[in-house]
């Protein structure tokens, strides 16, 4: 604020944008209409949104020198704004206001600037705050100086009663220096109060009590005047102000003071001094709090979304020229190094989220456009520097690659065989976040030949040329500008960033003619060298540092700069809306104005030539997960743009010609003849330029989309001199792997291209089959190649169409290759994959079905073959859906069967039963699939296996087969005495009843194969029970005759079994009692009565029984209580 003095004496107050000096009675007429700007000040600080130029305005700039104007309300030597100017517009005290040529945002004037759409944007601070004004809920303005205070009542709701605050709002030289509010808004824009009392004092100037400042006030008083105005202020607010009134009374009476020794006072109303900083008001403290709570969410609630839109606001801030821009980003890289995170992702080794980094990168990106702002100062950009490297220096400071060290391996010294050159790379300098910017720091503008491509569109090689001027030129004449292309990038985008856009344009033009030279050049070297590294089968990357995905972001700025400058104007608008739609933009051609030779070119036409070079560069594969992951990030979000232009006759020319060049372009395209074996994949490339070309030159699109097919890090390695197979390149170091993270969504854009080429091939059958190959020879997942199959059987097999038979068998093609893929490994799709290739077989015809059934020990496992191959081409539904006549029934069922016995024969365990199934309605197969069930059953083949087979056998009416296979399954059963749960319990049964009911020499056969596998009382005595209840032989085979007589126990065979059934009691008890608790006591009694009741089944049953008895009790008879329970139930 400045300092007026005295009374009596001429005062020297510093003005806004004055250079000479001036009396107090001049600022009446100053400070009168001094807010024509402040309109769209309020809206731009209001909003989440950036304000640019409409495409072709120039961007709001002072006008040089100094203009006198015949208006009261401007001083001499004050600067006009130059659109004013130009519209002829009266520059009046009633709506205007100096203008500083010292930095800072140029006011916007009425009219000017982009127009403002606001869709359902009642939510924001300026729309709400128009609503208070339009409500008439301002009140109380006064201006004093260049102070303006008022009220704002907020209206009552629902739920809050009416409220009134106070606003108070400090400007100077067209800028809002501070604003306070009772509301206490705790966002780093202003509130809408603010708002609404700066649009009153626009709208309504008639109605605002304006005043001079209170330091011209006060020296038109007196001494009484004077005293009764301190002593009336002291008296209205003496809470408040007495204190304060009293310390300074005391220090003005002191004469040795520090008050006293300043001549004058502060006003602040008065206005700043020319030399005090002059800026945008900025709640510092706000936006740290701001930052800090945003990053403490950790990328929930929204927060990502939140620090991208302060990103953003100071994007809008430099282009406005805004000083605050770099103040703001400082505020919020302060907040992001103090984030806790940092130091705990750095202790634990791990990589930051990618949320987070996200968040890095931009931060970094705005850095650079920050120290390359064209017009900065020397001191402001070594300030920015100590800074930069300050922060780089820290310990918890990201690297560029998103690791916290060299733990990776660097991919890139695989390019050369060089030892030494390994180590000197393993030990590359740390590069931090900020070393862009550092580096930024070190680029000036003053190049002459820079200066004079960005000032002029028409600045073009001169008829005389010096030595070393060749350069600079291509051989239209066209300026060239020859820097490394990332750095040229960042240039563009800073010219962008700070409000140059047709700076900018001219300088992309300048890269891209520098581009196309290097592309044509590069295209000889190879046609030289083609035949070379044609034979050699292997290059290397010229390109270490690709464009896709780098730090700079080098082809999105160009692609942006030129496709800004092709807008439709009514698209052009700042479309703000709480939801985030918004229309896809709609570009036009724009003729370059930089003295182009073809007429046919325009900014959007290179937007898409440039955007094609980078994306069809060779480049090695960076290391990290992040980085990898952002080239593919990168990478879609270039195509995303690049799907937003319509394809027009220009365009296509356009794309034709640089598709031709990628082709032709050797080691240097990616889509080249050879390209090294970790280069990135050009998968999702080319399948937008399939996509685009394909309508228009379908021969150039296939073949391009073929070349892109490869993915070489997949590749074995080529012996040497192998030139048939040029796609198997020999990597210089192929035992090491490479860790390429990324590699599963690689190989899924690669499934991503073969899908498109097959569903565009469908009914060709020449592509069809090139298409086919070179998915068998560049894909090696077996799942995307399964989906393959899987996609193209659904477009082949249309609802409402016939089939397609092509692809059809493309289809089968790529299932059979599946098959054999995945024949000795493990899939846990593999069952589906098998009856899907079945189901497409069947789509196919019954030719490919017998195919399958014959080949089938290359395609499937036996278990396979027989219980789905075989049993589905089998089935009646695939009977009914062929239309089969009864020869090719039958040939299915021989193929069918013959499969069976093959299978049954390679694996009698498991496919036994399937192939006796298959074969049971031809006597030769089923008795020969018998047979080897039989021979099996000795070696190989288990006891559920057997009776499994068995029970089969007497389902389908061979009792005696059922019986024998039974009885082999009983040699390889063994029941302990106290397994009496084991699964196996009921196939014994079932055994012994089949037995019994065959007849008496049956059970004979088998009751000595049950006593010597089974050993467990409870099943043995089950077993007698239930053959002494009905006769043997009741099974009713003919030519038998059956006794109906029941069976003795005391007699053959049972005899044999009860003597097992008493023997194992008595073991058991025996066992039983050796670990018994209490809580088993009656348990025990119970398995004693049960024991009992077999031991009387033989003659002399209750003398064993009462021996048995006796002899427990003399055994254990430590066991009281146990053994007074057993004299209580048996005596």
């Amino acid at each position: 604020m400045a300092l007026c003095c005295p009374a009596n004496q001429p005062c020297s107050i510093v003005l806004p944008s004055q250079s000479a000096l001036f009396h107090v009675p001049l600022v009446r007429t100053l400070v009168s209409g001094c807010f024509h700007w402040l309109e769209a000040a309020a809206a731009r600080f209001s909003s989440c949104g950036a304000l640019v130029p409409r495409a072709g305005e120039q961007p709001w700039s002072p006008v040089s020198g100094r203009v006198r104007s015949a208006h009261p309300g401007v001083c001499e030597g004050a600067s006009a704004p130059s659109n004013s100017l130009a519209l002829g517009m009266p520059w009046s005290a009633a709506g205007s206001m100096p203008w500083a040529q010292a930095g800072g945002t140029a006011p916007l004037l009425p009219g000017q600037g982009p127009k403002l759409r606001f869709q359902d944007g009642a939510g924001l601070p300026f729309r709400r705050g128009i609503r208070l004004l339009e409500t008439g809920a301002v009140d109380n303005a006064l201006q004093v100086g260049f102070h303006l205070s008022g009220t704002v009542t907020e209206p009552a709701t629902a739920t809050e009663p009416e409220v009134t605050y106070k606003v108070a709002i400090s400007f100077d030289r067209c800028k809002i220096t501070s604003v306070t509010c009772g509301c206490g808004n705790k966002d780093i824009f202003y509130c809408a109060h603010v708002v609404a009392l700066s649009l009153y004092r626009i709208r309504k100037p008639d109605q605002v009590k304006l005043r001079l400042p209170i330091s011209e006030t006060l020296f038109q008083m007196n001494r009484d005047q004077l005293q009764k105005f301190v002593q009336y202020l002291i008296t209205a607010h003496h809470t408040e102000v007495l204190p304060t009134a009293q310390k300074l009374a005391d220090e003005i009476l002191s004469s040795n003071s520090e008050i006293n020794q300043v001549h004058g006072a502060p006003d602040p109303t008065a206005g700043a001094s020319i030399d005090d900083e002059n800026c945008w008001h900025l709640d510092e403290e706000q936006v740290r709090e701001q930052v800090k709570l945003f990053l403490s969410q950790g990328g929930y609630y929204g927060s990502g979304k939140q620090l991208n839109s302060m990103f953003a606001k100071v994007r809008e801030m430099l282009r406005m020229r805004d000083s605050n821009g770099a103040r703001m980003l400082t505020l919020i890289t302060e907040q992001f190094m103090a984030d806790p995170r940092l130091s705990l992702w750095r202790q634990q080794g791990t990589g930051i989220t990618e949320k987070c980094r996200q968040l890095w990168d931009e931060l970094g990106a705005l850095w650079v456009c920050v120290v390359l702002n064209p017009h900065c100062k020397l001191e402001e950009k070594s300030c920015w520097l100590r800074q930069l490297r300050k922060w780089g220096e820290m310990d918890v400071c990201p690297l560029e690659d998103g690791n916290y060290g060299n733990e990776l391996p660097n991919i890139t010294n695989a390019l050369t065989q060089s030892s030494t050159h390994s180590q000197d790379s393993l030990a590359r300098p740390r590069r931090t976040v900020f070393t862009r910017a550092i580096e930024g720091c070190d680029l000036h503008w003053q190049d002459s030949h820079l200066q004079r491509i960005i000032s002029s569109d028409f600045y073009v090689s001169p008829s005389y040329q010096r030595e070393g001027e060749s350069l600079l030129f291509n051989a239209q004449g066209q300026p060239l500008w020859l820097e490394h292309v990332p750095t040229a990038c960042a240039r563009v985008d800073a010219l962008r960033s700070h409000g140059y856009p047709r700076e900018a344009l001219r300088l992309t033009v300048a890269i891209i003619n520098t581009l196309r030279l290097q592309q044509q050049r590069q295209l000889e070297i190879y046609k030289h060298q083609k035949k070379e590294l044609l034979q050699r089968g292997a290059t290397t990357i010229t390109n270490l540092e690709g464009w896709v995905g780098h730090p700079l972001n080098p082809i999105g700025c160009l692609f942006l700069t030129l496709t800004e400058a092709c807008r439709l104007e009514e698209e052009n608008c700042l479309e703000i809306s709480d939801t985030g739609d918004s229309k896809p933009p709609v570009y036009q051609h724009v003729p370059v104005a930089t003295g182009s030779q073809d007429s046919t070119e325009s900014y959007l036409s290179l937007a898409l030539e440039v955007a094609l070079m980078g994306m069809g560069q060779q480049r090695v594969m960076p290391e990290g997960l992040y980085a990898q992951d952002k080239v593919c990030r990168n990478e879609e979000q270039i195509i995303a743009r690049l799907q937003d232009l319509e394809l027009d006759p220009v365009l296509v020319q356009t794309l034709r010609k640089q598709c031709i060049l990628l082709l032709e372009g050797g080691p240097f395209s990616g889509l080249g003849e050879v390209i090294h074996r970790e280069s990135v994949p050009m998968h999702t490339f080319a399948k937008y330029l399939f996509s685009a070309l394909l309508p228009h030159d379908a021969d150039l699109a296939y073949k391009l989309a073929l070349r892109a097919m490869r993915l070489p890090v997949l590749e074995t390695t080529a012996p040497p001199g192998d030139v048939t197979h040029p796609h198997h390149l020999v990597s210089v170091v192929p035992s090491r792997y490479p860790r390429w993270f990324t590699l599963g969504h690689l190989e899924s854009q690669q499934c991503e291209l073969a899908s498109t080429m097959l569903t565009a091939a469908k009914g060709d059958m020449l592509r069809l089959r090139t298409v086919l190959e070179a998915i068998q020879k560049n894909i090696h997942s077996s799942s995307l190649i399964f989906k393959l199959a899987q996609d193209a059987f659904k477009i082949a097999t249309p609802a409402d169409s016939n089939s397609d038979t092509t692809l059809l068998n493309v289809a089968l093609e790529l299932g059979l290759q599946v098959m054999r893929m995945t024949l000795s490994t493990l899939n846990w799709r593999r069952r589906e994959m098998v009856r899907w290739l079945v189901t497409c077989a069947t789509e196919v015809g019954v030719r490919a079905l017998v195919s399958i059934l014959q080949s089938w020990y290359s395609l499937f496992t036996p278990t396979e073959a027989t219980s789905i191959v075989a049993a589905t081409v089998m089935s009646h539904n695939t009977i009914l859906r062929l239309s089969l006549d009864y020869p090719q029934r039958e040939e299915l069922a021989s193929c069918a069967r013959t499969l069976a016995l093959q299978c049954a024969m390679k694996d009698p365990q498991n496919c036994a039963l399937s192939a006796l199934t298959l074969c049971e309605k031809d006597h030769i197969a089923f008795e020969t699939a018998y047979q080897i069930v039989i021979d099996a059953a000795s070696t190989g083949m288990t006891y559920t296996q057997l009776f499994t087979i068995a029970r089969y056998m007497e389902h389908r009416g061979y009792p005696l087969r059922a019986f024998k296979l039974a009885s082999l399954a009983m040699t390889h059963l063994n029941l302990a005495y106290n397994q009496d749960t084991h699964p196996a319990i009921n196939d014994v049964l079932w055994a012994c009843a089949l037995s019994h009911s065959l007849g008496k020499n049956e059970l004979a056969a088998i009751i000595p194969l049950v006593v010597k596998s089974v050993h467990c009382a409870t099943v043995l005595s089950d077993i007698l029970r239930r053959c002494t209840m009905t006769a043997p032989g009741l099974a009713g085979i003919p030519g038998r005759r059956n006794s109906g007589k029941l069976m003795s126990t005391d007699k053959a065979p049972l005899r044999q079994l009860l003597d097992a059934t008493i023997s194992a009691y008595i073991n058991t008890t025996h066992s039983r009692l050796t670990h018994i608790s209490p809580r088993h006591y009656g348990e025990f009694i119970e398995f004693l009565s049960k024991a009992r009741e077999t031991f009387l089944l033989a003659q002399d049953g209750h003398i064993q029984f009462a021996q048995f008895i006796d002899n427990l009790k003399q055994i254990y008879k430590g066991k009281k209580k146990l053994m007074l329970l057993v004299r209580e139930r048996f005596g």
